[in-house]
């Protein structure tokens, strides 16, 4: 008799083995990933603004969710932490037994037939008209250019030409069709597209329907009564050079002085070369709501959290009522347990996304304390693992807690993610934030002389002298982040 994996010479001196089945028991420890605890991860790392469409996606799928208004604005915090301290009692409840019914769930939970009510409508606050209410839209660069083609002196089929050139105008006020395509189009000489868009030229903003940056810088130079044959001739053939500040170059090339090409350089800079991004979409606008509050109290700083913000739920009383009535429909009792059980995770898992986030941002701000009292320039270097060191959670945590969230400060309102950077050593040993380098950067350029501006050694050294210890490497790095030029592009002549 062999036994499994047993090896066996044959006569002929070949060696087999047998194989078999056999059971085997084994002891291993994994992490299961519930579908409760996915969707309380989601919920952590939702903004306010997906927190709510999320939150209405599951008020439509769940009947027996629903938004509560009728809690004063006082008294939503203890309204919220009742229906939580609620449903972690019937949750560990549940744990206990298997077999439960959403009979002893609505006893537990102290709803009873008193609570149902027929729906009347009642004014709130909401309900009252008012013209804050109402917003207009905002009108895009073509429906302005549009309005001003309605009461232009273009009729018939030269307005049927300027419509579908407004229309071919982009977001930054240039012309994206050509002016021969557009005469195939319409069967016209390729001179009656142009009147048209000399018309179109004129509209406000002025140097909208260029074809080109030469084109848009020239409308606006005419448009203010510069027409210069000098201004033109650097705009036509040296806007690269114009970019990159080679002042010299340019008067060399012109016969003019130093002097007046840099009078010319500072002239073509206050014109816009992007006139149609001053009428943006609607869709570009958006707008911040903090999700931490923190304000100067009597004993120091104080942190709220903007309940604003967190979706008031609660478990709608008709459903349970209606599970009282249907005790011997089993098909319906299972239902409505399931959707009971889905609610309460709902709010357990938003009050404790409300938890976390409170208490991340509590901890950055004790370590921020140096940037409420003085300034961008005393931020202090800071780490997802210090946080999560400081409230007990895992670095992940703490990065889902922060991302897309943000906090109210007497500084201004700031990402909560803004507060986490590397840094570099200062003389006091504590260390600076990269953001509060980039601050003492900021400071040295607007400060400088326009003539001579610092290089970036120049900024090592006068960083040096603050106690701030940093490579020319460093700087160019945040320099270049911050969109500044180098001292060369800064100079003035």
């Amino acid at each position: 008799m062999l036994a499994d994996g047993e090896k066996r010479k044959s006569p002929d001196g070949m060696f087999f083995m047998r194989l078999g089945y056999d059971l085997t028991i084994e002891q291993t420890q994994k992490l299961t990933m519930t579908p409760e605890l996915i969707q309380a991860i989601q919920i952590l790392q939702y903004n306010s603004q997906e927190l709510e469409d999320f939150v209405s996606k599951e008020i439509m799928e769940n009947p027996i969710l629903e938004m509560d208004n009728t809690v004063p604005a006082d008294n939503r915090e203890h309204a919220r932490e009742s229906e939580f301290s609620k449903s972690e009692e019937i949750m560990a409840k549940e744990a206990e037994k298997d077999d439960f019914d959403l009979r002893e769930k609505i006893a537990e939970s102290e709803y009873d037939d008193i609570s149902y009510r027929q729906w009347e409508h009642r004014v709130s606050n909401d309900d009252v008209v008012s013209f804050d209410q109402y917003t207009s839209r905002e009108d895009t660069l073509q429906d302005y250019l549009l309005l001003q083609l309605t009461f232009s002196v273009l009729t018939g089929r030269d307005k049927k030409i300027g419509r579908y050139l407004v229309e071919a105008i982009d977001e930054n006020g240039y012309l994206t069709v050509e002016v021969d395509q557009t005469a195939e189009t319409f069967g016209v000489k390729p001179c009656a597209v142009e009147r048209v868009l000399s018309v179109i030229q004129g509209f406000d903003p002025v140097g909208v329907g260029a074809r080109n940056l030469e084109e848009c810088l020239m409308i606006q130079l005419e448009s203010k009564g510069f027409s210069d044959e000098n201004i033109e001739y650097i705009i036509r053939n040296h806007l690269s050079d114009l970019g990159e500040n080679r002042i010299q170059h340019i008067a060399k090339s012109t016969g003019l002085t130093v002097n007046q090409v840099q009078a010319i350089a500072d002239l073509i800079r206050t014109l816009d070369p992007k006139p149609g991004m001053a009428y943006s979409s609607g869709e570009q606008i958006r707008f911040v709501v903090p999700d931490i509050i923190v304000e100067r109290g009597a004993d120091g700083y104080e942190i709220v959290t903007n309940d604003s913000t967190i979706p008031n739920l609660k478990v709608s009383s008709y459903y349970l009522n209606l599970a009282k009535s249907h005790k011997e429909d089993e098909e319906v009792q299972k239902y409505l347990s399931d959707k009971y059980n889905s609610a309460l995770w709902l709010i357990k898992s938003i009050e404790q996304r409300k938890r976390t986030i409170f208490r991340v941002s509590e901890a950055v701000m004790k370590h921020q304390t140096d940037f409420l009292e003085k300034g961008e320039k005393y931020l202090k270097p800071m780490t997802l693992k210090q946080i999560a060191d400081d409230v007990g959670v895992h670095e992940s945590t703490v990065s889902r807690s922060i991302n897309g969230k943000y906090i109210q400060t007497p500084r201004g309102v700031f990402e909560i993610k803004y507060f986490f950077s590397s840094g570099v050593g200062s003389g006091n040993g504590e260390g600076l934030s990269s953001n509060s380098i980039k601050t003492f950067i900021r400071e040295i350029v607007d400060n400088e002389d326009p003539k001579k501006p610092c290089s970036d050694q120049d900024m090592v050294e006068i960083l040096s002298k603050k106690g701030i210890e940093i490579s020319r490497r460093t700087v160019a790095k945040y320099r270049e982040s911050m969109n500044i030029l180098s001292s060369s592009k800064r100079r003035r002549y």
